[in-house]
């Protein structure tokens, strides 16, 4: 793909450079500035790879072929007879809709004037998003297929473009590639067997939060605004019907101004983006053409660099002709080097935090440069660590007021990460009026179950998980009990027949019933609620210790009974979607995601659902930001602390808040939490 700023021609030049400059073991490299990913999948082969890019069309291809390490198996199209879904979306019949967006605005399709792709290329682009976006709506592919299939088509796109380079502007004559058919072409992966990841994020936001050996920084060098010129992949990408304006037809992008394009914003926004490194090893491609000069570069890096490893290489390049006089005759690209000093990437298993190391002391601080860096030594060794903020004493749990027992109503279903056990720490905390009580990320409804609120809205992303709700919430006590006992005599289901569970299990595998998988999670090891990433039920048998017992029996009577008497509204849509304009400031957002820093089963991405990450986690803060602007209450539950990790993005957006530490089965809850323990809170804005 032609891209502004590319660097496939300058990828030897790179690893050079980097063999020069670095010796250590260093083994997590960090692209920030990706674009169309060719330094990140470079390095693949060599690290494990970060990769980010505030463009969502770019994100789409890291997701694909940096985070991928494999082309996938399409086993959910399989099952429908499509052998090969490439081939599929390139050759597969269909009728121009009016819903076809790029036709309509991108095409001559009804007399448009725009010409950036013939009516056949635009309108198979049209079919091929709507086609992926119904197969991953209907869980017939992966995430990660789907990032998969919507890579191969971006890449396919500029092959078919009616353009010079960039999409600021179409030609005014079709070109002869413009003409030919759009064509796509599988993506080859590279497979380093590590965890990589991508993130969709503003580079000064994610650097403060993301660790890492090696940083690699490609920022803009001119005024030229990224998305202007890529305006079309972006909006092929998002496929959000945009209200697109002007004679090329630009998507909104007030918001995705990058500071490194402005004159008066690219030197704090470099400097910042330095000074909040944490990284070891920064190294910087940058153009004697920039905005920058080499002075100004090099005065950022030595006040926030070891001076003494700072390094700086020119590399002669041919610029495109062109028709303005350049003030030089001669254009350089330059690759900058400089050592931070802080440690390599910390080890998770021993996080070098100063409240939570066992056995370190400080020997002093560091008083410059704001007190950022402590030096520490255990025994014989010494070394230096970066703080987020000056120290200071460790933040003191707040004490919750002991609360007599309530007899808080029990979900029948065991889901992890249930709040049941932490109910009567939670609830005590929540306002007294509740006109409307939404449980964004409901799971079983331990929480939402025991609100006291005029209507309660439960939302959760597991469609077997709500599917298991309604059929609570809709079906009589009488008709629900019935069809559990004819279950288990039909299948003698029992604590020891595990022959008759498995062939229930298969039953319900073919026709994913909810009452049949309630049933059938009674009889199940742990009485666990788990899928597999082919959406079929996994978990195994029981033996011994799991039944439907005269007690769980009652359990679930008091549940049917108590959402079947309450105002309950139950949904299944990813957070994000839900509506939120018609809360007021009598209502509350309560919020329970899976934990960024825990490795829960639910939030691994490999069990047929939406995985957790980095980005999520931001997007759902922004929208707690954004309750709080107009006056709505939130609380969130989460861990700041778990098993030696922090999560450094929670903690310092927590500031703003109030922020409740629970003492259920942790004997300290305060940020200085040792190994093995978690620090688990509620934060809320009133």
């Amino acid at each position: 793909m032609r891209y502004i700023g590319s660097k496939v021609n300058l990828l030897e030049e790179i690893e050079n450079f980097i063999k020069e400059n670095i010796n250590d073991n260093s083994s997590v490299f960090t692209d920030l500035f990706s674009g169309t990913g060719s330094v990140a999948e470079y390095f693949k082969k060599d690290y494990e790879v970060n990769s980010n890019d505030f463009l969502y069309f770019s994100y789409v291809l890291q997701q694909a072929k940096v985070v991928n390490n494999s082309v996938p198996e399409f086993k959910g199209l399989k099952q429908l007879g499509i052998e090969e879904p490439v081939y599929y979306l390139e050759n597969a019949e269909f009728d121009i809709d009016e819903s076809y967006f790029i036709t309509k605005n991108y095409s001559p399709y009804n007399q448009s004037e725009r010409m950036y792709l013939s009516i056949e290329n635009a309108s198979r682009i049209d079919f091929i998003r709507q086609c992926i976006n119904k197969w991953k709506a209907e869980s017939l592919i992966t995430e990660l297929e789907y990032f998969y299939l919507l890579a191969v088509l971006i890449e396919a796109v500029p092959y078919v473009s009616n353009i010079s380079g960039t999409y600021g502007a179409y030609l005014k004559h079709w070109d002869k590639r413009a003409l030919g058919k759009l064509t796509l072409e599988p993506i080859n992966v590279t497979n380093n067997s590590k965890k990589n990841s991508a993130y969709n994020m503003d580079s000064n936001e994610l650097v403060k939060t993301l660790r890492g050996d090696i940083l690699y920084i490609d920022t803009p060098y001119n005024s030229r605004q990224y998305i202007t010129n890529y305006h079309l992949l972006e909006t092929i990408a998002l496929y959000d019907y945009p209200e697109v304006y002007g004679k090329t037809g630009l998507r909104p992008y007030e918001n995705q101004k990058s500071k490194f394009c402005s004159k008066k914003e690219v030197y704090s926004a470099y400097d910042n983006l330095i000074k909040n490194a944490r990284h070891r090893h920064i190294i910087i491609s940058y153009s004697t053409d920039g905005i920058l000069s080499i002075d100004e570069i090099t005065e950022i890096l030595l006040k926030h660099g070891v001076s003494t490893t700072f390094n700086l290489k020119k590399i002669p390049y041919r610029k495109y002709k062109s028709k303005h006089e350049q003030e030089s005759n001669e254009l350089f690209e330059l690759l900058f080097y400089v050592q931070k000093d802080i440690p390599t990437i910390l080890d998770e298993e021993k996080p070098f935090d100063l409240f939570s190391i066992n056995d370190i002391e400080v020997e002093g601080i560091n008083e410059s440069a704001n007190s950022d860096y402590i030096s520490v030594v255990d025994g014989q060794h010494s070394s230096v660590a970066v703080l987020e903020k000056p120290i200071t004493k460790p933040v003191k749990p707040v004490k919750i007021e002991k609360y007599k027992k309530i007899a808080y109503v029990k979900s029948p279903l065991n889901y992890v990460g249930g709040k049941f056990k932490l109910l009567n720490q939670i609830i005590p905390l929540f306002p007294e009026r509740i006109n409307t009580f939404v449980d964004l990320f409901a799971g079983g409804l331990n929480v939402g179950i025991n609100v006291n609120a005029n209507k309660i809205v439960a939302n959760d992303i597991n469609t077997f998980v709500v599917d298991v709700l309604n059929a609570m919430k809709n079906n009589s006590e009488q008709e629900i009990l019935g069809h559990i006992k004819k279950r288990i005599n039909e299948f003698n289901l029992s604590k020891e027949n595990e022959e008759g569970f498995k062939a229930f299990r298969d039953v319900y595998n073919k026709n994913k019933n909810a009452l049949d998988l309630y049933t059938l999670v009674c009889y199940s090891f742990n009485y666990q609620f788990r899928f597999n990433n082919n959406l079929e039920y996994n978990n195994p048998f029981g033996r011994n210790r799991s039944q439907f017992s005269p007690a769980l029996e009652k359990k679930l009577i008091e549940f049917i009974n108590t959402i079947q008497n309450k105002n309950v509204e139950i949904y299944n849509n990813e957070f994000q979607n839900i509506d939120f304009s018609q809360l007021t400031p009598e209502d509350l957002v309560y919020c329970d995601p899976p934990y960024l820093i825990t490795t829960g089963s639910y939030n691994d991405g490999n069990r047929g659902f939406k995985d957790w990450d980095l980005k999520q986690e931001q997007k759902l803060l922004q929208i707690l930001d954004e309750l709080n602007s107009n006056g709505i209450r939130f609380a969130l539950s989460n861990v700041l602390v778990h098993k030696g990790k922090k999560n450094e993005l929670l903690i310092e957006w927590s500031k703003k808040y109030n922020v409740h530490h629970l003492n259920y089965n942790y004997s300290n809850s305060s940020h200085n939490t040792s190994k093995g323990e978690s620090d688990e809170v509620l934060i809320t804005n009133y």
